[in-house]
C-alpha cells in the first residue's frame, strides 16, 4: 500500500513540468512575433527613406534643368552681342582705313601744289581733322575690343557652368535609374510571389498555365464561344485569383506603381456580328468583363488594366482546332504602371 501511494504522488508531480514547458514555448513564440514586428517596422522605415531620396533627386534634376536652360539662353544672348560688336568693329576699322587713305592722299597733294598756300592750309586742316577722327576711331576700336574680350570671358564661364551642370545631371540621372531599377526588382519579387500563389491555388491544369511572365487562362474556361458573358462556373476560378491578388495587394507598398494587366486574345477566324464587329471588339469585351468581375471582388480599380489584341498575338501559328483553342485566351500580367 505504501508503494502504491508513493507511485501516485510521483505521477501527480509531472504536471508542473508540463506547465513549465508550455510557458517556455509561449515565451519563445512571443519573442519571435516581437522580432517579426520590429523587422517589419525597420523595413518600412528603409522604404520610406529611399522614396524620399528619390523625390529629392527628381527635384534636383528639375532645378538643374531650369538652370541649364537659363544659362543657354544667356549664352545665346551674349553670342548675339559678340556678333553685333564684331560687325560694328569691322565697320569702324573700314572707316579708319578710309580716313587714313584720305590723309595720305592729302599729304601727297600738299607736296605737288606748293604754290597754293590757302589750299594747302585748308588741306592741312582737313588732315588734322582726319587724324583726330582716326584717333577717336582707334579709341572706339580699343573699347570695343575690351568689351568683346569681356563677353568672350563670360561665354567661356557660361560654357564651363554648362558642362558642370550636364555632368551633375548625368550623375543624378544615373542615381535615379538605380532607384528605379530597385523599384522594378521589388515589383518582380511580388510578381514571383503572385505566380507562386496562383500555381498553388489552381494546381496543374492544362487550360490554365504560365507562359513567360504571364498567367494564361483559355477562353473556354471563362466564356461561351463568341460571347463576352462570363460562365457561371468561371466564378470560382476568378474568385481564387481575386483572393490571391487581394492578399498580395496588402503586402505591396502603396507607393509602388503596379497594375494587373488583363489582355484578351482570339483565334484568327473572323467574327462580324452586331455586338462584336471584329475580333478586337470581342477580345476587348472579354478583358473588360474579367476586369469588372475582379473590381467587384474588392480589387482596387486603379490597379486593373484591360487590353485587347484580337487575333494578332497568336501562341500557335497553326490552323488546327487545337491551335485555335490555344490562341483563344485571357492573359494576366502583374506589371508597373
Amino acid at each position: 500500500m505504501a508503494s502504491r501511494a508513493a507511485r501516485s504522488r510521483r505521477t501527480l508531480n509531472v504536471w508542473p513540468g508540463y506547465v513549465d514547458a508550455l510557458a517556455t514555448l509561449l515565451l519563445a513564440v512571443v519573442f519571435l512575433l516581437t522580432v517579426f514586428v520590429v523587422g517589419q517596422f525597420f523595413l518600412s522605415q528603409e522604404l520610406t527613406g529611399r522614396d524620399e531620396t528619390l523625390a529629392k533627386l527628381n527635384r534636383q534634376i528639375a532645378d538643374l534643368t531650369d538652370l541649364l536652360a537659363l544659362e543657354r539662353s544667356s549664352r545665346r544672348t551674349q553670342e548675339d552681342e559678340v556678333r553685333n560688336l564684331r560687325t560694328t568693329l569691322a565697320g569702324v576699322e573700314a572707316e579708319r582705313d578710309q580716313a587714313k587713305t584720305q590723309a595720305e592722299a592729302a599729304t601727297v597733294s600738299h607736296g605737288a601744289t606748293g604754290a597754293l598756300d590757302k589750299q594747302l592750309d585748308a588741306e592741312r586742316g582737313a588732315t588734322k581733322r582726319a587724324l583726330s577722327q582716326i584717333d577717336l576711331l582707334n579709341e572706339q576700336i580699343s573699347a570695343m575690343r575690351r568689351q568683346l574680350a569681356a563677353l568672350e570671358d563670360a561665354l567661356s564661364a557660361s560654357e564651363s557652368r554648362d558642362r558642370e551642370s550636364q555632368a551633375r545631371i548625368a550623375e543624378l540621372g544615373s542615381r535615379l535609374n538605380v532607384a528605379l531599377a530597385q523599384k522594378v526588382q521589388e515589383l518582380a519579387r511580388y510578381r514571383s510571389d503572385f505566380f507562386g500563389r496562383l500555381r498553388q491555388i489552381l494546381g496543374n491544369r492544362p487550360d490554365i498555365r504560365v507562359v513567360g511572365d504571364r498567367f494564361v487562362l483559355q477562353s473556354e474556361v471563362l466564356f461561351p464561344a463568341g460571347s463576352a458573358t462570363l460562365k457561371p462556373e468561371a466564378g470560382p476560378e476568378l474568385d481564387r485569383i481575386a483572393g490571391a491578388i487581394s492578399d498580395l495587394a496588402k503586402q505591396i507598398p502603396v507607393d509602388l506603381p503596379w497594375v494587373l494587366r488583363v489582355d484578351g486574345h482570339t483565334d484568327a477566324r473572323p467574327i462580324s456580328t452586331s455586338q462584336f464587329p471584329s475580333n478586337w471588339a470581342l477580345s476587348a469585351a472579354r478583358a473588360i468583363a474579367v476586369v469588372q468581375y475582379l473590381a467587384g471582388k474588392s480589387i482596387p480599380p486603379q490597379h486593373l488594366l484591360a487590353g485587347a489584341f484580337g487575333e494578332f498575338q497568336p501562341l500557335d501559328a497553326g490552323t488546327t482546332e487545337d491551335a485555335y483553342a490555344r490562341n483563344r485566351r485571357i492573359e494576366m500580367k502583374l506589371t508597373e504602371r
